[in-house]
């Protein structure tokens, strides 16, 4: 039996005016910002369907500048973010694809550089109600809702690694909620992704690292005060 939450009705706390095309994509452009784990320097964006065609109607551009400077989506200064960006010394671009169509409408390529050289992309979906997924993190299909805490693990594809990441995770008291591997190909590079509940002591994380391998953890922490 499937439930609908009065907050799926209703919709998020946003600045408007749309659901999907404005508190959609402050959330994933919010939750690279996380990722980054450092202010941005500089941010392309490329948007694809919908999000291409009434993106500054709608406020997307906006919203998505908003995110990557830290902005939940009902922060008020969402309409400021232009001026903002450019007070922070962020070099932004937009572009528009309108070619590829076999995606979802509402889809966002975020390409991040950190003020420290940290670098990577993201995609990103917005799948209505505010409700959003991440298809790819640099360029590997992946899959989660940004619901949850979340952790990445970006590793070598290793036998004994997801042994490795629940361990350490057991051991510091961490529920998990989902867990899933994604890899470019046998042997390469893969994302290990946690959903769970509660923390994540810096102690895990530090555990996780310490295994040969592992090339970068990241946490993102979606729900207050963890």
């Amino acid at each position: 039996m499937s439930f609908i939450s009065i907050f799926d009705v209703l919709g998020p706390n946003m600045v408007g005016p749309s659901s999907s095309h404005t508190a959609g994509a402050c959330s994933i452009a919010l939750i690279a910002r996380k990722m980054l784990g450092e202010p941005v320097r500089q941010v392309a964006f490329t948007l694809y369907g919908s999000f291409a065609k009434t993106y500054h109607g709608h406020g997307t551009d906006r919203a998505l500048l908003g995110g990557i400077m830290g902005f939940s989506t009902d922060d008020e200064r969402i309409p400021d973010a232009y001026s903002l960006a450019e007070a922070q010394n962020i070099a932004y671009h937009f572009s528009y694809n309108h070619t590829e169509t076999e995606i979802h409408p509402n889809t966002v390529d975020i390409h991040l550089t950190g003020i420290h050289g940290h670098a990577f992309s993201l995609r990103g979906e917005s799948v209505g109600g505010g409700k959003i997924r991440i298809s790819r993190i640099n360029g590997i299909a992946v899959d989660f809702s940004g619901d949850y805490n979340t952790l990445i693990v970006v590793h070598k594809d290793r036998i004994g690694m997801a042994a490795h990441i629940t361990k350490c995770l057991s051991e510091g008291m961490v529920n998990i909620a989902f867990m899933r591997l994604f890899r470019e190909a046998k042997g390469d590079t893969a994302y290990s992704i946690v959903e769970f509940d509660g923390t994540l002591s810096k102690d895990v994380q530090q555990k996780i690292r310490e295994k040969q391998d592992v090339d970068q953890v990241m946490v993102i922490r979606i729900q207050e005060g963890q």
